[in-house]
């Protein structure tokens, strides 16, 4: 699914804030993505979802070269790609409902065929009170449950998020984590960025990528040739 080779960025002049990382992100896996503030964890998510291009090395997405996409190209390989922000960005004068449905409006899709699923995510992280509240009338929980319902409501291939339990209490971190694992097996790939130890614990087949100084450590080389069946998957997922 995405496979990053040599990878390096440099902003301007300075060093390097991601050097050689190579990994291989194999479809329907839970990833974590962990290391100390300043290791380049946003910088590495910001690859993965095309907002940011590397300085030098090679990035296959879905099969296509993500570093020569040109400006048609890019919007149509985003669109199999769910973000989730850790400060939500949700759009405040729209409604939680028109927040969820703006993805699939962007896309195009007829306003006929948006309620149903709109609706039905909203239902699913458990805010169909709030569906015509305003972000600001929300709490951080709530906040970020929608922005996870936004993140999905397309269905994407691959789900990228941003230290989504930063700004919550531990049960509601654990709340978030359950949604993102619901996500995985209904066939996304996550990679969550996080600093806490004890979630990571509690999906214990997930692979933990692990970032120093702009490296990812990867000292059993499983990142570079993930095999092909993991345990604990049903049906080699």
């Amino acid at each position: 699914m995405v496979k990053f080779e040599n990878v390096g960025l440099r902003y301007g002049v300075g060093r390097e804030v991601l050097s050689d990382v190579s990994f291989t992100l194999r479809p329907s896996q839970f990833y974590f993505l962990t290391g100390p503030s300043g290791a380049g964890k946003t910088t590495l998510l910001k690859l993965l979802y095309l907002a940011q291009r590397p300085s030098r090395g090679a990035i296959a997405m879905f099969g296509k070269d993500a570093v020569t996409l040109n400006r048609e190209e890019r919007p149509e390989l985003r669109r199999r790609i769910g973000v989730v922000f850790q400060d939500f960005r949700l759009v405040p004068h729209l409604t939680v409902y028109d927040n969820v449905a703006l993805p699939l409006r962007l896309a195009g899709v007829a306003e006929d065929e948006i309620d149903g699923p709109v609706t039905d995510m909203i239902e699913w992280v458990g805010l169909s009170r709030a569906r015509d509240n305003r972000p600001h009338t929300l709490s951080g929980g709530e906040q970020q449950r929608i922005a996870i319902a936004r993140a999905v409501i397309t269905r994407p291939e691959l789900l990228v998020a941003d230290e989504p339990t930063g700004n919550v209490d531990p049960q509601m971190a654990v709340r978030l984590l359950n949604l993102f694992s619901a996500m995985n097996r209904l066939g996304t790939t996550v990679v969550l960025a996080t600093h806490d130890t004890l979630l990571m614990r509690r999906l214990p087949n997930a692979t933990v990528m692990r970032l120093e100084k702009g490296r990812l450590d990867d000292p059993t080389g499983l990142l570079r040739n993930p095999p092909q069946d993991r345990p604990g998957r049903e049906g080699g997922r």
